[in-house]
């Protein structure tokens, strides 16, 4: 499985309510288009965990953004679709900055 996942950020102009409210109502829907995409999950912070044992890293996102797909082949697929392309462009107009991870999932709970 290979998954992106992406740290989000709302534009300045926006309140975390409407960032949300956009990337939910309208955003969403886009990615149901993508071809050859698995799994598109949305996270919404809640509240941020921190451990006294350990220094916290100063990041502030609205929100987590994950597209999993069988393969990189597939995802370099979904990319370059023209569906993927118009949910990139719905993204630019709501998200303020990004950071994104191609990533590999090992899955250790629950175990094989």
């Amino acid at each position: 499985m290979i998954k992106s996942i992406s740290l989000l950020t709302r534009k300045a102009h926006l309140s975390h309510e409407e960032f949300v409210r956009h990337w939910v109502e309208v955003h969403a829907p886009l990615a149901y288009d993508v071809p050859r995409l698995k799994r598109y999950v949305q996270s919404h912070i809640l509240a941020e965990r921190t451990r006294p044992d350990i220094e916290t890293l100063e990041v502030a996102i609205d929100g987590i953004a994950e597209l999993w797909f069988d393969s990189l082949e597939d995802m370099q697929v979904a990319m370059a679709s023209p569906q993927a392309k118009a949910l990139h462009a719905d993204g630019a107009t709501f998200i303020g900055r990004i950071k994104s991870f191609t990533i590999e999932e090992k899955v250790i709970v629950p175990r094989a």
